[in-house]
């Protein structure tokens, strides 16, 4: 315990070094991995309401889940809260076997009870992240009879279809819903009847190798380590992650031995560190996409025409030489590239910039000379140039962009909130299939702005398609593989045409770390804390 306070009052003096000059900084501590980043999207660490990149990258190095990705392998998930699991002869039941002897941070036994509790909490808040379970037909009325826990060491899921059990294994058993949490503290801490879910804005209730110490937002998160985790303990004491926004304040201090990791560098600030003997650069594709986000419900956006419109107007080889260079591959297929059933880089290329094809499209949807439209836009490196390369050729069409910037947590509110007409957006899936992106940015199961669906891009656009929602489906529960791949294939041929979004690249993730920081892993479903030593 004293160990522990000690390194964390290092830690909190770290985290207030922002208003020190940098040249007098010292190196980090050596069991301190401290890294900056942009984490002004981060609203709650409540695995029931989280979906923003940086928190689930955060919740899920602090929190054990069901299953968990291989380091090696992101097409692979490997045992973790449940040591094993079995799948009924009709595919329609999974039940997991958990772990013998697991204790939450508090000392309350963790057992396949808390599991089903936090699984049906999920489902009873109703959040956001309650669309991992009710796109496979889990709900509130039905949990209790889908979701059991026989003993202590048993979970049981019932499925409604015979979904593919490797996509349930990713999407659900190693998604964040899948974290157990401490029924009994939380419950403690409830308020109004909430189950928890303002305290968990700023607490981890669970398994895992760390726990939320302090969240200030727009400043500093900081992990400690677990000491009684079940699991081999991690080389890291402490995990710091200071807010910097901009990519040249990361370098310098990177450069200056300020912090060990950066995480939002410019594509020339990449190529600079790249060639320092003191740096180093990992880079991985994610399954992430970055697109133009349309308000479906917004005059000129309600024709199909006008969309495809909105394609031909971006430079995409311009782009992909220039601010894109090393942060991301053009890809404007609504899946990423490395999942079952995406396109070719290729087939998933189509458009180029052609301002009189769009003129034509615009005219044909009735798209009058001189029609205003605003584009928000957050705070990433990237988005800005977007905005401004956009808007030029937009005018050149005939079309009077205006472009806003705004913290990334008022933006994803706006989104969230269908208050938009266009925005800057990106979506990354949890699951190496094309069905990943397919159920969030084509499906969508209910359009009423009272469903308030804002886990689901699709329903943020106000994108609703009774035919496209029956061949998401389709290809979902299609038996014969080769079949299925086909089904998506032309899936995202026609959504290029009239889908909902402009989509534009497929991001990679630079991250550049001083050398004496050993072990450093990710892939595009995780990066694992645990592996980091010095």
């Amino acid at each position: 315990m004293k160990r522990r306070t000690k390194m964390l009052t290092s830690a909190l003096a770290l985290a207030g070094a922002t208003a020190m000059p940098l040249a007098a900084a010292a190196q980090t501590p050596p069991n301190v991995m401290v890294m900056a980043w942009n984490i002004d999207a981060i609203s709650t660490f409540d695995p029931a309401q989280v979906g923003e990149v940086v928190t689930v990258e955060l919740l899920v190095n602090a929190c054990d889940r069901l299953m968990e990705y291989d380091p090696e392998d992101e097409t692979n998930v490997v045992p973790g809260l449940a040591e094993s699991y079995e799948v009924s002869e009709d595919g329609t039941t999974i039940t997991f076997t958990i772990r013998e002897g697991l204790t939450f941070p508090s000392g309350n036994p963790a057992t396949a009870q808390e599991m089903m509790w936090s699984l049906h909490r999920v489902l009873n808040i109703g959040l956001g992240a309650a669309a991992a379970l009710t796109e496979y037909g889990f709900s509130a009325e039905n949990a209790a009879e889908r979701i059991t826990a026989p003993d202590d060491r048993t979970l049981v899921m019932q499925f409604d279809q015979p979904y593919p059990t490797s996509l349930l294994l990713q999407a659900i058993a190693a998604y964040p819903v899948a974290i157990m949490l401490d029924r009994d503290t939380i419950l403690e801490n409830e308020v109004n009847d909430d189950l928890g879910n303002q305290y968990l804005a700023t607490h981890t209730e669970c398994v895992g190798p760390y726990r939320l110490e302090r969240w200030n937002p727009g400043e500093v998160v900081i992990l400690e380590r677990n000491d009684d985790y079940w699991g081999e303990a991690p080389g890291m004491q402490t995990i710091l992650v200071r807010h910097v926004a901009e990519a040249g304040t990361q370098r310098l201090m990177l450069t200056s031995g300020d912090i060990d990791i950066a995480r939002d560098l410019t594509p020339e600030d990449i190529a600079d560190v790249s060639a320092m003997d003191n740096i180093e650069v990992v880079t991985t594709m994610k399954p992430q996409l970055t697109y133009l986000a349309l308000n479906n419900e917004f005059g000129p956006f309600t024709d199909p025409r006008a969309r495809l419109a909105l394609r031909y107007l971006l430079d995409y080889e311009a782009m992909g030489n220039s601010f894109l260079r090393n942060i991301g591959v053009i890809r404007q297929s609504p899946v990423q590239l490395g999942a079952f059933g995406a396109l070719t880089e290729e087939e998933g290329r189509p458009f180029s910039l052609d301002i009189e094809r769009a003129r034509e499209l615009l005219a044909e949807a009735g798209v009058e000379e001189g029609t205003s439209i605003s584009l928000i836009l957050g705070t990433h490196p990237y988005s800005m140039p977007i905005g401004q390369h956009f808007q030029e050729n937009a005018a050149a069409a005939g079309l009077n962009v205006s472009v806003e910037r705004m913290a990334n947590a008022q933006l994803f509110s706006r989104i969230r909130g269908r208050e938009f007409e266009m925005g800057v957006m990106s979506w990354q899936t949890s699951v190496g299939d094309a069905h990943g992106m397919a159920s969030r940015q084509i499906y969508n199961p209910d359009n009423a702005a009272e469903a308030q669906l804002t886990q689901y891009p699709s329903w943020r656009s106000a994108y609703f398609s009774e035919e496209y929602n029956q061949r998401v489906m389709d290809a979902l529960l299609e038996p014969d593989a080769d079949t299925r791949e086909e089904m998506y294939h032309q899936l995202q041929l026609d959504q290029m045409q009239e889908g909902p979004q402009v989509f534009m690249f497929q991001t990679t993730q630079n991250v550049a770390h001083r050398a004496e920081l050993q072990g450093w892993n990710a892939h595009g479903f995780k990066a694992f804390y645990n592996q980091v030593t010095k």
